[in-house]
C-alpha cells in the first residue's frame, strides 16, 4: 500500500493510504452512515458518478461474497474508509474487499479521518473531490478537481440501465438453504423500468408473488402497453432527475391511463416532476440506514435506508398530490400518493439489505393495490 490523497474542491486536503486499485478519479464525494452493508453500497447503481465515504470506522472485516450484490459490478467511482481491515472472517466470503476493488478498478483510500471529512461535508455541503494514488503533486490535483463538472443537469441513468428487457425470477436469500428462493407462483405481472435498479427490489417483488419484466430506461408508454403488465414500477437510480424527460413522459402517460404505479427514490422524483412538481439538490443528501420517516397513512415512524442527493419540493407538490411520508430530520418529502389513482412512491429504500426492514410492507401494499385495480 502506498500514499494517497483526497482533495476537496474547496482546497481541503486529506492524506491516507491507497487500497483497492491504484489510480486517480474525480467525482462528487458523499458519506454513508450505515454500520454494515458496504458491498451493497459499492454495487448500488444509485452511486454511479460518486465516491463514497463510510462513517463507520472499520470496513472490510467480513470480506466480499457474490450473493449480496445490488448489481453485477461495483458502481461507485471510489471508496473512502477510516480503517480498512486486511483480514476478513465470513463463511460466505470468497475474496477480500481490497481484491474486489482491485479486480474492478475501484480506487480506495484508507487512513483518512472520516469524522473530520463528514463534518466538513455537513458544514460546506457535498462537493467534488479527487483521489489519487499516483501523484503527490498537490497543486496539480487541486487544479484538476477545480475544473471538474457537477452531477447536476447530467443524465447518469444512461450508464446504468439495461440495454434490453429481461425476466427476473430470483427471490430473497434463504439462510436455511444457503441459496436464493425461486417461488413458483406468480399471480401478477410487474414491469420494472430500470433507471439503475437494485436487485433486491426485484427479489422482493418476486418474493411477494410477482412475475417481473425489467425494461430499459428509454422504454416508451407504447412499449409498456405491449408488455401487458398489471402494474409498473419506477426504479431508483443515480443523479439529477430533471434531465430525464423521457422518464417524465412515461410516468405522465402511466398516470393518465390509470396504470398502477409504484416508485422508489429516483422513481419518486420522476413521478413528482411528471405530476407538475419540482426537485432540488440537498445540501449533503441522505445516505445511510438510519433515517426516520413518518408514514401519515399509518401514523407510524419507520427507520429507513436512503440514498439520494435530490429531493422533491413540497411547495411545488402540495396542491397536486397527497404527501404521505416525511423525513423527521429535515421535513423533506419522503412519499407521495396521487388522489383517486393507484399511484404512489417513496423516496427511501424499503428493500434495503442488510436493513432496516421496517418498510418492506410497501411491496405488499402495492401488489394488493394492483390486485384491487
Amino acid at each position: 500500500m502506498s500514499k494517497a490523497y483526497l482533495i476537496l474542491e474547496d482546497g481541503a486536503v486529506f492524506e491516507g493510504v491507497s487500497f483497492g486499485a491504484k489510480g486517480e478519479v474525480v467525482n462528487e464525494v458523499v458519506f454513508n452512515t450505515s454500520m454494515t452493508g458496504y458491498q451493497e453500497i459499492l454495487t448500488d447503481p444509485s452511486y454511479y458518478g460518486q465516491m463514497v465515504a463510510m462513517t463507520y470506522p472499520l470496513i472490510g472485516n467480513y470480506g466480499i461474497n457474490e450473493q449480496d450484490f445490488e448489481s453485477v459490478k461495483p458502481q461507485v467511482s471510489a471508496f473512502i474508509v477510516k480503517e480498512y481491515s486486511r483480514t476478513f472472517s465470513n463463511f460466505r466470503a470468497n475474496m477480500s474487499l481490497h481484491e474486489f476493488m482491485e479486480k474492478h478498478g475501484i480506487v480506495g483510500i484508507t487512513g483518512v479521518d472520516t469524522r473530520k471529512l463528514v463534518r466538513h461535508i455537513r458544514e460546506k455541503g457535498s462537493m467534488n473531490a479527487i483521489i489519487s494514488s499516483v501523484t503527490d503533486d498537490i497543486t496539480y490535483l487541486e487544479n484538476k478537481v477545480a475544473a471538474s463538472d457537477t452531477i447536476e443537469g447530467k443524465d447518469l441513468v444512461q450508464y446504468v440501465t439495461c440495454s434490453e428487457p429481461y425476466v427476473w425470477n430470483q427471490g430473497t436469500w434463504n439462510i436455511d438453504n444457503n441459496n436464493f428462493n425461486y417461488p413458483a407462483t406468480h399471480d401478477l405481472h410487474i414491469v420494472a423500468v430500470d433507471y439503475g435498479i437494485k436487485q433486491n427490489i426485484l427479489r422482493y417483488f418476486v418474493e411477494n408473488g410477482a412475475r417481473v419484466t425489467v425494461a430499459p430506461a428509454q422504454t416508451t408508454f407504447s412499449d409498456i402497453e405491449k408488455m401487458k403488465p398489471d402494474g409498473v414500477f419506477l426504479s431508483n437510480g443515480p443523479g439529477d432527475p430533471e434531465p430525464l424527460t423521457y422518464a417524465h413522459e412515461l410516468a405522465r402517460n402511466l398516470v393518465n391511463n390509470n396504470y398502477p404505479v409504484f416508485g422508489i427514490c429516483l422513481g419518486n422524483q420522476i413521478l413528482s416532476i411528471a405530476l407538475g412538481g419540482k426537485t432540488y439538490k440537498l445540501k449533503f443528501g441522505h445516505h445511510g440506514g438510519n433515517q426516520p420517516v413518518k408514514d401519515f397513512t399509518t401514523g407510524k415512524v419507520e427507520i429507513t435506508s436512503q440514498n439520494h442527493c435530490f429531493a422533491a419540493s413540497m411547495e411545488s407538490l402540495k396542491d397536486k398530490v397527497e404527501i404521505t411520508h416525511i423525513n423527521l430530520n429535515d421535513n423533506t418529502v419522503e412519499g407521495i400518493k396521487v388522489k383517486d389513482k393507484p399511484v404512489f412512491a417513496v423516496q427511501y429504500h424499503p428493500e434495503n439489505g442488510p436493513g432496516p426492514h421496517d418498510s418492506a410492507y410497501l411491496f405488499d401494499r402495492f401488489l394488493k393495490m394492483v390486485k384491487k385495480q
